[in-house]
């Protein structure tokens, strides 16, 4: 069961941490897919999110914005670490997490949760900003820990292949 402080009716958990490691490690595509597999393994009834719940209802609440910004997120960060980074650096991770794992969850979910709950949207932003040192604080871990393991495993951005040389035909001969 997730680790979750309750406030209000969105609790604050880590599990934004996931939604900006994995496009910045797993790419646009495949970091995308695994958020929407999360989602998917959530809506079929395992209890993955906070309190142990899964199902519908947690799509249907004030929580449900948040979980669809997550896809969007997620796409947003690998796109823009694909694109704008031939090699992925902390400073540049971390503005990309800012971007995506909050602006882009943020877009969607204040307004779904401001609507549900019958606040204005200028409410619901203010109310969001209680979540903002902590996801603050995790744009800087994935940025972090994505540095650290595109260091340790080096791979080219998606959709370029790895070629390796191949050895021209004088240097095959046996030397004398």
């Amino acid at each position: 069961m997730p680790f979750a402080i309750p406030v209000g009716p969105v609790p604050i958990t880590l599990q934004t941490l996931g939604v900006m490691l994995a496009p910045a490690i797993l790419g646009a595509k495949r970091g995308t897919l695994s958020i929407l597999t999360f989602l998917a393994l959530t809506l079929a009834g395992l209890p993955l999110l906070p309190g142990g719940r899964g199902g519908i209802e947690p799509f249907l609440g004030p929580t449900g914005g948040y979980l669809l910004g997550w896809v969007v997120g997620a796409l947003v960060i690998g796109v823009l670490t694909q694109t704008l980074m031939r090699r992925y650096r902390f400073w540049g991770g971390f503005l990309i997490n800012i971007v995506g794992g909050i602006g882009a969850i943020y877009l969607v979910g204040v307004p779904w949760s401001a609507l549900y709950l019958g606040d204005t949207l200028l409410a619901g932003f203010i109310g969001a900003g209680v979540f903002l040192p902590g996801d603050l604080l995790k744009a800087v871990l994935a940025a972090a820990i994505a540095a650290a393991v595109h260091r340790a495993y080096p791979v080219p951005p998606a959709g370029r292949r790895v070629v390796k040389e191949q050895p021209d035909a004088e240097s095959e001969r046996p030397r004398a």
